[in-house]
């Protein structure tokens, strides 16, 4: 139950490995091409823009490194702005993305009584079983800080969905390669099952 997480200088990785000691994992902070290939489960946090968090890992040559691991079959989750960084491409701005899900980032449409960002707790339905959302309850909320919301080119890539003025993807997957866009690290018992999943594929 061993999960690396990536340490490219974005995300909140002190919270998130906190929650991965809570619920037994061992927890491993790698910042080399070598430390993410000898990984058994990457986790690829995120906070901030889409342009810097891949000018950043393409400075510290990590997008290969994350590309080769992807391919081995091995379980990999971004989360937040890593979720995004999955993707071929993104509104906010120019940079391509890991291209790891077929995508992109598009932002939220402001509209009456709807705020961009989106901020807040919120309500994540899967679309279908699948082991990453194993075991969650019927009305698990999740906590969401977010302007932009991921478009899989097909729709079989959307694991689950939530609703914040139009139903988003609050969750993707494709194969071995997984998203999800709120906090799971601020998400409570519902974000700690998230991760408990992830830690045992």
């Amino acid at each position: 139950m061993t999960v690396s997480i990536v340490d490219y200088g974005l995300g909140n990785l002190g919270s998130v490995a906190n929650m991965l000691k809570r619920i037994g994992s061992e927890v491993r902070r790698v910042s080399t091409p070598e430390d993410i290939r000898a990984s058994d489960r990457v986790l690829l946090p995120g906070i901030g823009a889409f342009d810097t968090g891949m000018s950043l890992l393409r400075a510290q040559g990590l997008e290969p490194a994350l590309l080769e691991f992807a391919a081995t079959g091995r379980p990999l989750l971004g989360i937040c702005l890593g979720m995004q960084l999955l993707l071929g491409s993104s509104e906010e701005g120019v940079a391509s993305g890991l291209g790891l899900i077929p995508g992109r980032s598009v932002r939220f449409q402001e509209a009456p009584g709807l705020r961009v960002p989106h901020m807040g707790w919120n309500l994540v339905e899967p679309v279908r079983d699948d082991s990453l959302t194993a075991h969650l309850p019927d009305d698990s909320r999740f906590y969401f800080v977010h302007s932009y919301r991921v478009v899989p080119d097909s729709d079989a890539d959307i694991l689950a969905t939530t609703r914040y003025g139009v139903p988003f993807a609050s969750m993707i997957r494709s194969g071995n390669v997984m998203g999800a866009q709120y906090h799971p690290e601020k998400s409570h018992a519902f974000g700690m099952q998230i991760l408990r999943n992830f830690s045992t594929l």
